[in-house]
């Protein structure tokens, strides 16, 4: 069912189109026990938030795994970028969102918000929708994180695990015909902090993106 159907969009955000770079070397497989160790890892790193939004529908099963960890709720945003998980989809740029946030989201404008999302393909997504949040909730915080990051991405979340520049099949996509599985590292990756290290401000999460 698409669930976007029935709600009001926001002009779709768009921006030069980042073309996702594959090497075309092998089909990634992140399998359910890393996928729950690499959760562990970001949960590890993050500060505490107040709220873990998860984009739908591949940022979700992380986002509810976090939020378990923090012990605070969870939300969907849907933000629509790729309309299907077929292997090597062209990114186009335009991210659709809606036009305001529904009632679960608006309940906590002013929160530290977590924005997670399972791949950081192009940047688009957490380009459009951390300006979003900032507009929508006038949160005192936005952090992100994600499972993987593609090398070739124009954005950079706080905190990832892995770097890829191939296709990744996570347990929530239809099955796929795989090549090599994800190893979990040591620890998650991190982007330098603008600031004092113990600074949260939605000024830095945006500032160093733009």
């Amino acid at each position: 069912m698409d669930i976007m159907a029935d709600r009001p969009t926001a002009p779709p955000y768009r921006e030069a189109v980042v073309e996702r770079v594959f090497e075309h070397r092998r089909v990634w497989r992140l399998t359910q026990d890393a996928f729950v160790s690499a959760a562990e890892l970001i949960a590890g790193q993050e500060p505490a938030p107040e709220v873990v939004v998860g984009i739908a529908r591949g940022g979700v099963p992380l986002a509810r795994l976090l939020a378990a960890h923090y012990s605070v709720p969870t939300v969907e945003l849907t933000a629509r970028h790729n309309r299907s998980d077929d292997l090597y989809l062209p990114a186009t740029g335009q991210v659709e969102l809606p036009n305001e946030p529904d009632r679960a989201l608006a309940a906590h404008r002013g929160a530290r918000v977590l924005l997670v999302d399972d791949i950081c393909g192009t940047g688009s997504t957490y380009r459009a929708a951390v300006p979003w949040l900032a507009t929508q909730l006038a949160p005192a915080a936005v952090r992100t994180a994600a499972l993987c990051r593609s090398k070739a991405a124009a954005f950079t979340p706080d905190t990832w695990v892995w770097d890829v520049l191939d296709w990744v099949v996570f347990p929530w996509n239809e099955p796929a015909q795989t090549s090599k599985d994800l190893i979990v590292p040591a620890g998650p990756r991190v982007r330098p902090a603008p600031g004092p290290a113990s600074a949260l401000y939605l000024d830095d999460s945006l500032g160093a993106q733009r």
